[in-house]
């Protein structure tokens, strides 16, 4: 009887992702019969251009240079975000002023970034992934703040009367407390950097990668390409964001899911 529960929890997980991809499929192709090829081609189409895309040496060149890119700059941010929301809460001026700090940058797009970063840096990795840093720090700082806010007061006056240094008060309290919403910062802080990451590349920060690629297919009016590369640029986030981020939480926060099957 537990295969068959588990098979079932497993399709309800699954079906609601399924049905949304096929929703924008049978859109797009719907919308594919009306307009010619050259400037909307069907599905099939850009499927079959993915099958043999994937093989080719510029298009593994341009995954592998986003990837790294992304795989330097969103942990920094989440490292950098995480430790300074846990301090905010050791100290109530150094959280006012970071709180503000956030304020102020945050209603600045991370793109506008660029073209400053670009006269610093010049071209290449240094001015994306400095982006990629910029926008997803201020989620994961302010995620990991607000629930510094909201933890639960007795545990710290317990902590305290305990002889908790500071020190054991942002290992044995604040951090514990916090873990939940560490893991909620850093899947909103990815949203942020992949979209960075593809906007900067685009914009003209890089030579190469998927931003650069999809540019450069539209520049030459490819619309296959043009397609092909969003539909990939679509695939790997939603692989990060559905797959790794969710075993991730299922991993750090596997007490809250036992709890829930009881």
């Amino acid at each position: 009887m537990a295969v068959p529960k588990m098979k079932s929890q497993t399709w309800k997980k699954v079906w609601p992702y399924a049905a949304a991809v096929g929703t924008l499929l049978l859109i797009w192709q719907v919308a594919a019969f009306f307009l010619p090829p050259y400037l909307l081609p069907g599905v099939p189409t850009v499927l079959e251009r993915l099958a043999a895309g994937i093989t080719e040496p510029e298009f593994l060149t341009s995954l592998k240079e986003s990837l790294f890119r992304l795989i330097i700059g969103y942990p920094s941010a989440c490292l950098l975000g995480g430790l300074l929301g846990l301090l905010a809460g050791l100290s109530r001026g150094f959280a006012v002023y970071l709180r503000s700090l956030i304020a102020i940058l945050q209603s600045i797009p991370p793109i506008t970034w660029i073209p400053f970063l670009i006269i610093l840096f010049g071209f290449g990795n240094v001015p994306i992934i400095t982006v990629i840093i910029i926008a997803s720090f201020f989620p994961m700082a302010l995620s990991v703040m607000n629930a510094t806010e909201g933890i639960n007061r007795t545990h710290l006056e317990v902590a305290k009367v305990l002889g908790a240094t500071k020190g054991q008060l942002l290992r044995k309290v604040y951090l514990p407390e916090t873990l939940p919403s560490f893991i909620t910062g850093a899947q909103v802080a990815f949203g942020n950097a992949w979209r960075s990451l593809i906007a900067s590349e685009m914009v003209g920060g890089a030579s190469s990668g998927l931003g650069f690629s999809i540019k450069f297919a539209g520049e030459v009016a490819q619309m296959t390409d043009v397609l092909l590369y969003i539909v990939i640029i679509g695939m790997i986030a939603a692989f990060f964001d559905h797959v790794v981020l969710e075993w991730l939480k299922r991993r750090v926060l596997k007490w809250r899911y036992i709890e829930g099957a009881k």
